[in-house]
């Protein structure tokens, strides 16, 4: 009882220790409302790029079907989000936040902002597994911006940043530092996607080919954000040409 009007005593007559109580309180309010307002902040900006990736979804749609020549749209594009990736094997895939739910099905391109991720090759109620293309299996129809020679798009296994181009007929007018993208006879990709830029090239044993080693646009190893791409005609083109 002492105790307590001791401590009633030294507080009512002490500014310094009511000062010192002030300011606890005060830093304590204070730490309660910056993480608050971290919080906050934390939502909104998450809400921020949810919106983001929905303008760039929309603006991607426009974008691939502009070069169409259909009335309809022939490509439809959805946001998805990368929840598992590998690109250390000879044969890598990621796994992604969207399925038949989503009206995703297999044979789907994926593409980031900075180029070609893969293709979709299982599909279920809520996710897809993606063919990264960091994987030896995956061959792709790929061509030099700058003209119409094109070659096949495949990956040796060695080395994540790059992949090889083989196939592209001599003739072809390559220079190092040359942009690469889809080539416009593919059924899943729409023609021009970035995939890469030329570090370097050479004819290939026949002397008819040439060969290029091409730098990946995509860091693989840090992918968060995808947009998937649905083919609206791939059934009819698929059947045409069996």
């Amino acid at each position: 009882m002492l105790f307590s009007f001791s401590l009633i005593m030294i507080f009512s007559n002490s500014s310094y220790h009511n000062s010192l109580v002030l300011n606890s309180t005060n830093s304590i309010t204070a730490k309660v409302y910056n993480s608050s307002n971290s919080i906050t902040s934390y939502f909104n900006l998450r809400n921020e790029n949810n919106e983001l990736l929905k303008e760039n979804t929309i603006l991607k749609e426009i974008i691939f079907n502009s070069k169409s020549n259909y009335d309809s749209l022939k490509y439809n594009v959805f946001d998805s989000k990368i929840i598992k990736n590998s690109y250390s094997f000879n044969n890598n895939y990621l796994t992604i936040d969207k399925g038949l739910n989503d009206s995703i099905n297999d044979d789907m391109g994926v593409v980031s902002n900075k180029g070609v991720v893969g293709i979709t090759d299982r599909v279920s109620k809520s996710y897809s597994r993606v063919i990264s293309i960091l994987n030896t299996k995956l061959n792709l129809n790929a061509k030099l911006k700058k003209s119409n020679h094109f070659g096949v798009l495949n990956w040796d296994g060695m080395n994540y940043t790059s992949i090889q181009l083989k196939d592209l007929p001599k003739q072809s007018p390559v220079s190092i530092g040359d942009t690469i993208v889809t080539g416009g006879n593919s059924f899943i990709f729409p023609e021009g996607i970035l995939i890469g830029e030329v570090s370097s090239y050479k004819l290939d044993e026949t002397q008819n080919y040439i060969e290029i080693e091409v730098d990946l646009f995509n860091d693989m190893t840090d992918l968060k954000n995808v947009y998937i791409i649905k083919n609206n005609h791939l059934e009819e083109l698929k059947e045409l040409n069996e």
